[in-house]
């Protein structure tokens, strides 16, 4: 188990401010500069958080001459510092918003925590986020000869389902930095579908008494299965991807009904739509899984 992390451990600092009678060319400009949130303040005290897309908002609206009062979100929401991660990350759960403010014990404002920061820490977030292409389900679900029920897929995918959750960063393109994180429940189903897909019957995953005698003293889930989930953060991100190649060390056991996470940050373009990701998997505890790297190569989406 992973020492329980602070929003201070995490948060973004220093804080960058603007007044709130500033124009949004000025916020815009700011913002483009690589801030990921403007805190709004006034006679030193915070009074609303102004995002990039906060701004897009005010912007398609036709706001063209407004101020940052106009597209602030108001007034912030805000944790402190001593937090334990888990709970900010309920907050910016139920509140569906991308940004809170950190302060301290006075009520100053110390720091920004973002959904972003608190994701890779905090895998049951993700599944907040919907996948992209599945957000409105079928009225009825084609449901297939497992029982799962398949919604229609995103250009890059046949299908998603209810359970998924993926999120990238990147947007249209990729680029180093660029994170994919996609999530799911590992269940008993997956693990008897896998060990028939593959032939892998090993009575570890399979049979309840024999694991029981074995170092896990339970059953777990097959190593290969735990990395298929890096292949299905790769297989989101834009393009159609083709994995090139794959190492990893597997660092714990995925029990049946984890929630766990893949996370792929793009490290190196290699160029000629090639590139290198490192790659791991965490459970809802923060347990690091699996570690690795991973070559993709990214061509166009054939037309449909």
């Amino acid at each position: 188990m992973l020492v329980e992390l602070a929003v201070a451990d995490v948060m973004t600092r220093p804080v960058e401010t603007i007044a709130p009678d500033a124009t949004l060319t000025a916020a815009a400009t700011r913002l483009a500069a690589g801030y990921g949130s403007l805190v709004v303040v006034e006679n030193g005290d915070a009074v609303g958080i102004v995002t990039q897309s906060d701004l897009v908002r005010a912007l398609a609206a036709g706001d063209t001459s407004g101020t940052v009062a106009d597209a602030m979100s108001a007034p912030p929401l805000s944790v402190r510092q001593d937090d334990a991660l888990g709970d900010a990350a309920e907050v910016l759960g139920d509140a569906d918003v991308g940004q809170v403010v950190v302060v301290d014990d006075d009520g100053a404002v110390v720091g920004v925590l973002s959904a972003t920061d608190v994701v890779d820490y905090v895998p049951a977030l993700a599944r907040r986020h919907a996948v992209p292409g599945s957000e409105e389900p079928t009225a009825v679900g084609e449901r297939d000869r497992h029982g799962h029920v398949r919604r229609p897929g995103r250009a890059d995918t046949a299908y998603e389902e209810d359970d998924w959750a993926f999120e990238w960063d990147g947007g249209d393109g990729i680029a180093v930095g660029n994170v994919a994180r996609f999530s799911k429940r590992v269940t008993e189903g997956d693990v008897e579908e896998f060990a028939h897909a593959t032939g892998d019957t090993n009575r570890l995953h399979l049979d309840d008494a024999f694991a029981e005698g074995t170092r896990f003293g339970r059953r777990i889930a097959h190593g290969v299965l735990t990395l298929g989930l890096v292949s299905a953060a790769l297989a989101r991100m834009p393009g159609a991807i083709i994995y090139l190649s794959q190492d990893c060390s597997y660092l714990g056991p995925v029990d049946l009904g984890d929630r766990c996470m893949a996370m792929c940050e793009v490290v190196d373009d290699l160029g000629d739509d090639r590139f290198r990701l490192d790659a791991r998997v965490q459970n809802e505890a923060g347990e690091e899984l699996l570690e690795g790297a991973s070559t993709v190569l990214v061509d166009d989406i054939p037309e449909q």
